[in-house]
């Protein structure tokens, strides 16, 4: 089980009612193990932080990433996270709303090959 803080939960929990358009599309697409039989969860607190998806036996996280995560600051932090996340064994693949929006199927299809190499 991956360590997480205590204090990210109802925040977790608080995102899950309010998930944005981009995150529910791609959710109706992975929820119910439909990529290769693997569990992922949304809004999973990891560490400190809270990722948007996680799935479980292949130790991916998939990021969705709005407009405010191309601005400097953002970006740092986005990195540092990264670094984070991997450093507890969990490989981290970003796509943008707008991928998701208009790419779905390669989006998925990226997914897909990123779960076959891990599990």
């Amino acid at each position: 089980m991956l360590p997480y803080s205590r204090n990210t939960k109802p925040l977790a929990q608080a995102l899950r009612k309010n998930q944005t358009d981009a995150e529910g599309l791609l959710w109706s697409r992975i929820r119910r193990k439909q990529i290769l039989g693997v569990q992922f969860k949304r809004q999973k607190p990891i560490a400190n932080y809270i990722v948007d998806f996680y799935g479980v036996e292949a130790k991916l996280v998939i990021e969705l990433d709005g407009s405010q995560h191309f601005e400097s600051d953002a970006l740092a932090y986005d990195f540092e996270r990264t670094k984070v996340l991997e450093s507890l064994g969990v490989k981290v693949i970003r796509f943008d709303n707008l991928q998701v929006f208009n790419e779905l199927e390669s989006v998925l299809a990226a997914i897909y090959r990123e779960v076959e190499m891990r599990i």
